[in-house]
């Protein structure tokens, strides 16, 4: 009993306080109620020099120079500070001429309290986006009458707004991810980096080795004895010269042949037809060109003429024809072999000696052959062709390790330097890098791949338009209404993603692309627009950016929900 008599004590004290407050004028909100307390007097809130009677308040008159006496009538909505000062202006030159209040004040118990344009107020038209209430139309001009839809408006909106922050928490999960998911891959960079340190010192080593053996092979090789090549003697020589002379010969004779053969037949063939051609023309046909040939031809025909080639001629060419080494006339074999050189007969001797011996005497050349080399008594051998196995193995080897060492080091730079690019915070782009997403917008497909390009796509086929490739991440502030769904840049300071130095523009600049980015539950294109001649700008979702300092949803901090 006694808990119920203490709430019924609180709620007729609560009471008590409400009645005990005065009612605040029509238009005005809860945050400037405070200026319009005093029942004897109301000063102008921009010029508190300026005072008038309570009575003037919301009389459709515009009294004050910042309008504040008409938080309830459209009758101050003209002015700025541009508006002209008046004789009967009872404020100073300096005062201010700007609208103090933000709008008309609505209420809307049920739904957000908000503020209508004083343009807005008592024009006949239910503004229920922002006055729910239909508080703007209280004087019912024409008859017109706007019913409280908030109960229902702000049902609507508060099923909304639990969608939107429930999208907002599965975003903000996704960007968890997706910051985890850009730490992993940087520690794979730092991981690599640490790797590629290590096998770039075993790799130094290893071509420090190399270019050791293969100074050591070369030094061997200078002082080698090597073996003649097989030039010969002078005979040798000229007979080498007269081989190749006489097969020269032979080739070009059986090719002569063949083109005097084709040409016998040729002739052939062009005999017969003027032959045929004499045995039937009309001679009564009156053409003197062709009397002409027929009379030539009858002179040529009667000429002795010589027998190209016969059947014994024939055969001598055919033997002619044949190699050497079918007929056996020449055998250059007896005229090939070979003088035994100086260092032939070196050879020669070390093969009579033992293993042990051999193997020493070998080595003793060597080291006295370098050391003539060494001082200038002896000259290196260079002839062409000469250069063994293991010399080139040796160069090819040291080659292949030095191109390994290089690719290393180019690599190494690599992940250095994208360790110092921006990815945004917490290198939450990183976990995007190379992937894209697209919007079909009138005739053309358009595509962002982050942190890589933009393109447009036309529908039609044909190829493709490169709109800008990766420059920076920038920031800008926008200023824009958010819609119901949430799909949209709200304003504020927003990242964005500068593309430049896209494919050229015809008689323009080369193309580029802005992609301001704003809070999303997926990555989603969701407008794009040319601001100038190929200057671009995507609105773009994406939980990227959700969490991200100076990168909220709509007009944070706004008025309370007054239910």
């Amino acid at each position: 009993m006694r808990r119920v008599d203490c709430v019924l004590w609180l709620t007729t004290a609560a009471l008590a306080v409400i009645a005990a407050e005065p009612s605040r004028p029509r238009g005005i909100g809860p945050e400037h109620a405070k200026f319009y307390k005093s029942p004897d007097i109301f000063n102008c809130i921009s010029n508190p020099s300026v005072t008038l009677s309570p009575s003037q308040i919301n009389d459709d008159y515009c009294d004050c120079p910042d309008g504040s006496d008409e938080p309830g009538t459209s009758a101050c909505s003209y002015l700025s500070d541009l508006s002209p000062s008046y004789a009967s202006d009872l404020s100073s030159e300096n005062a201010s001429r700007s609208i103090a209040l933000p709008g008309f004040y609505c209420k809307n118990k049920g739904h957000q309290p908000g503020y209508v344009p004083f343009l807005s107020v008592n024009d006949g038209v239910c503004d229920y986006e922002l006055c729910c209430d239909g508080s703007d139309e209280w004087a019912q001009v024409g008859g017109l009458k706007c019913e409280n839809k908030c109960n229902e408006i702000g049902k609507a909106w508060r099923k909304q707004d639990e969608q939107r922050k429930k999208s907002m928490g599965v975003a903000g999960q996704k960007r968890k991810n997706l910051v985890a998911e850009a730490g992993r891959l940087r520690k794979q960079v730092e991981d690599r980096i640490q790797t590629l340190n290590t096998e770039i010192q075993g790799s130094v080593l290893k071509v420090k080795s190399l270019e050791t053996a293969l100074a050591d092979v070369e030094r061997q090789e200078r002082g080698k004895v090597v073996r003649s090549t097989g030039k010969g003697s002078k005979i040798g020589t000229l007979v080498q010269m007269a081989k190749d002379r006489i097969e020269e010969l032979r080739e070009s004779l059986v090719e002569i042949r063949g083109q005097r053969d084709e040409a016998s037949a040729r002739l052939a063939e062009l005999e017969h037809l003027l032959t045929t051609f004499k045995a039937e023309y009309n001679p009564n046909f009156n053409d003197e060109g062709v009397k002409r040939a027929v009379r030539d031809w009858e002179e040529y025909a009667a000429r002795d003429k010589s027998t190209i080639g016969d059947a014994a001629h024939d055969r001598d060419l055919d033997e002619i024809s044949k190699p050497d080494s079918e007929t056996g006339v020449i055998k250059w074999s007896d005229w090939e072999e070979k003088e035994e050189s100086d260092v032939d007969v070196l050879y020669k001797i070390e093969e009579y000696l033992p293993t042990a011996v051999r193997g020493w005497v070998d080595q003793k050349l060597r080291d006295f052959r370098l050391l003539l080399i060494e001082n200038g008594i002896l000259a290196a051998s260079s002839e062409p062709g000469s250069e063994s196995k293991y010399l080139t193995d040796a160069r090819d080897a040291l080659k292949a390790a030095q191109e390994g060492e290089s690719k290393l080091r180019n690599e190494l730079t690599g992940h250095q330097d994208d360790l110092k690019k921006d990815y945004g915070a917490e290198d939450v782009f990183r976990a995007l890098k190379g992937r894209c997403i697209s919007k079909d917008s009138g005739e053309y497909s358009y595509e962002l791949c982050w942190l890589d390009k933009t393109t447009q796509k036309s529908k039609k086929g044909g190829s493709h338009t490169g709109m800008g490739n990766f420059v920076r991440i920038d920031s800008i502030t926008v200023d824009d209404d958010l819609p119901p769904d949430g799909k949209g840049l709200g304003w504020g300071v927003r990242v964005a993603l500068r593309y430049e130095d896209g494919q050229h523009c015809w008689n323009g600049p080369n193309r580029s692309t802005l992609v301001v980015l704003a809070c999303a539950e997926q990555d989603e294109v969701w407008k794009i627009t040319e601001e100038e001649k190929c200057v671009y700008r995507m609105e773009v979702g994406t939980p990227a950016v959700c969490d991200v300092p100076g990168n909220g949803k709509g007009k944070a901090g706004g008025p309370k929900d007054e239910l």
